[in-house]
């Protein structure tokens, strides 16, 4: 497990392993899901503008057709700040994006983030940094922290499968909010990043029980 700025990093197996015994302990639903869905996965990512730009081209369209683009833009070397910004409109929607997308992808490409300096920031400016950017919303700021820098105490509430997920195993009546289900998750500071690992588990794990592709 390695620390940064007083925030755990999860960078192998055992760091959610820890994470996950720690939640059976504190919450007995979360032993319980935990015993159904099996060793939670590390789910780490590569960090950069790479992530970023991915995860603007996935917005709103199947993962097929992400993957399809993303591989056009690779094939186009339509993959770096630099290029995004000398590229023509032309050159980016043969590749597949739209206006809008091609706006977002030229706005992150001209932010100037500092990548390296997000690993060592707070989770609080991380997200902040990324959603001052077009296209990127909190959602995918928080994904990022979780995956891509490995904290492992921030949790992504507008996540709708988590909040599915949290309504089935706290047997709650409705799907709760991202303010309610983000007040909730405080209980389970400090992984609460495992706790979204092993409620998106349990969400497979009981949609596939159900038949639900």
């Amino acid at each position: 497990m390695g620390e940064r700025i007083g925030e755990r990093i999860i960078e192998t197996e055992a760091c959610v392993a820890e994470g996950a015994a720690w939640l059976a302990r504190a919450e007995p639903r979360f032993a319980r899901a935990i015993e159904l869905t099996g060793p939670l996965p590390l789910r780490r990512r590569p960090d950069g503008f790479d992530q970023l730009l991915a995860a603007i081209v996935s917005q709103q369209v199947s993962v097929a057709a992400a993957r399809a683009i993303q591989g056009r833009l690779e094939a186009a070397g339509l993959t770096a700040p630099e290029a995004i910004l000398a590229a023509a409109d032309e050159e980016m929607r043969a590749a597949g994006l739209s206006r809008q997308k091609i706006r977002y992808a030229r706005a992150l490409a001209a932010a100037g983030i500092d990548y390296a300096a997000l690993r060592a920031a707070p989770t609080e400016e991380v997200v902040r940094t990324l959603t001052a950017v077009p296209g990127i919303g909190v959602w995918t700021a928080e994904i990022y922290a979780m995956f891509s820098l490995g904290r492992a105490d921030v949790f992504a509430p507008g996540d709708l499968a988590l909040q599915e997920a949290t309504r089935r195993l706290f047997d709650l009546p409705e799907r709760p909010r991202p303010k309610a289900l983000r007040d909730m998750a405080e209980a389970w500071s400090p992984w609460r990043a495992v706790a979204a690992r092993a409620l998106w588990a349990y969400y497979r794990v009981e949609t596939e029980r159900e038949g639900v592709a």
